[in-house]
């Protein structure tokens, strides 16, 4: 796994009544977090929601990628969370960042993807593909053409259905998508979605 830095964090306990208008939120607190990677980050977010009581309310890739970030603490995404009391903003960011220790892309023969099974999705994923608390997820990302072989390796492989499709070019230049199934079914997918990727990697021009 390639691992994921955090570059920044913070708490911002009782944040502005106008700032909260603008980012759409009833929650006071808000605990914001930058990285290197964002979907990784986006998994991390999710289940930041099952951990501790708060919301995704923010969660943005920055253009380009993190290798192309303008500023040091920049990175590849953005992720705010909200919260009723600074206690429980403070505890969503720790279940992030921890969680963060154990969700990160792949080298597949020389090319990054992330191909992860989201066992229960929390809020923040259910809401972005539509689906009920709860249900399982594959997370599938990687380059442009890489994706969309990929993701028709995993829809084949296994009984799941495309929830959201991630079309190329996103701001980060990958694509890829979110599939529904089993726990199981999901597992699979993302099996046949990384094999997929590497015998890509392998020989690019075997068509």
């Amino acid at each position: 796994m390639i691992p994921v830095k955090v570059l920044a964090a913070r708490v911002l306990p009782n944040a502005p009544n106008a700032l909260l208008g603008a980012l759409d939120t009833k929650y006071p607190c808000l605990a914001l977090l930058t990285t290197d990677c964002d979907d990784a980050t986006y998994i991390a977010l999710d289940e930041a929601t099952k951990a501790a009581r708060a919301e995704v309310v923010y969660g943005r890739s920055c253009y380009a990628g993190a290798d192309n970030a303008t500023q040091p603490n920049t990175g590849e995404v953005i992720g705010i969370l909200g919260a009723e009391t600074p206690g429980d903003a403070k505890s969503a960011l720790e279940a992030a960042l921890g969680a963060l220790e154990h969700i990160g892309f792949e080298d597949a023969g020389g090319v990054s993807c992330l191909a992860y099974t989201v066992s229960s999705c929390g809020t923040y994923l259910a809401k972005e593909a539509g689906v009920s608390l709860g249900s399982a997820l594959a997370y599938l990302i990687a380059p442009p053409l890489e994706s969309i072989v990929g993701l028709d390796a995993a829809m084949k492989a296994a009984d799941v259905e495309l929830s959201l499709y991630y079309g190329p070019p996103t701001e980060t230049n990958f694509a890829g998508g979110l599939l529904t199934g089993t726990q199981a079914s999901c597992q699979a997918a993302c099996d046949a979605f990384a094999d997929a990727v590497c015998r890509i990697a392998e020989d690019p021009l075997a068509y």
